[in-house]
């Protein structure tokens, strides 16, 4: 199923809780929620209590990215805190397939995220463990950047090879996403689409509406 699933790092945080009502009155069905450290990435961002106080707000997915190091340290804080998917960055754990583990045995959705210069082959053995995997179009840390061109071929390459090993799993995109590239992430095998900057500038229940009009258009 093609997914969209706005970012709220690029939302106005003096009316976080009113955007998202937003979103989720225009049928985003994820909310994508950065969460930086300013180790793994330069920035900082937010973290539980966040999360926390916005889960009431919506029933929509909490699409958690973890951009932090050993994010297996607080995999039990963001479930509590009401993820209901957690992706880590193959870059930013020692141990990678752990940490999966610590994720589903939670009882959540699992993901692991590649930067764009990290190759498939980091998770390459871990793939039947996942339920997706993120492609870094940008490289991450802050919003608002072009995409890279050389990840679309990334993205047909990951779809390839789930397809040749028989694997289920989705495909996210996040970075520089928008509604004149968002076809060509979706053509290359993407179906969950993160989109922040170009979502939330100027009417955010247009652009909902204009991005789901693409994803169902191309079931």
């Amino acid at each position: 199923m093609n997914c969209l699933s706005p970012s709220i790092l690029a939302a106005d945080f003096g009316r976080l809780g009113e955007q998202i009502a937003e979103l989720d009155a225009a049928g985003a069905q994820y909310l994508h929620i950065d969460v930086m450290d300013g180790a793994f990435v330069p920035s900082i961002s937010f973290g539980m209590p966040v999360i926390r106080a916005i889960r009431p707000c919506t029933d929509r997915i909490f699409d958690v990215h973890l951009m932090i190091e050993e994010p297996v340290r607080y995999i039990d804080a963001f479930v509590d805190a009401g993820a209901d998917l957690i992706t880590v960055h193959a870059e930013s754990c020692r141990h990678l397939d752990r940490t999966i583990d610590a994720v589903k045995e939670r009882g959540l959705l699992a993901g692991v995220a590649l930067n764009p210069a990290t190759p498939l082959s980091a998770v390459s053995y871990v793939l039947e463990k996942v339920d997706m995997v993120l492609i870094m179009t940008v490289n991450p840390g802050f919003g608002g950047q072009k995409l890279i061109p050389y990840t679309v071929q990334k993205i047909r390459d990951l779809k390839q090879l789930v397809d040749e090993r028989g694997i289920k799993l989705d495909i996210e995109v996040d970075g520089g996403i928008n509604l004149y590239n968002v076809k060509e992430v979706m053509a290359a095998g993407a179906n969950v689409i993160v989109a922040g900057s170009a979502v939330f500038d100027g009417n955010i229940t247009e652009n909902v509406e204009n991005f789901l009009s693409i994803l169902n258009s191309r079931r």
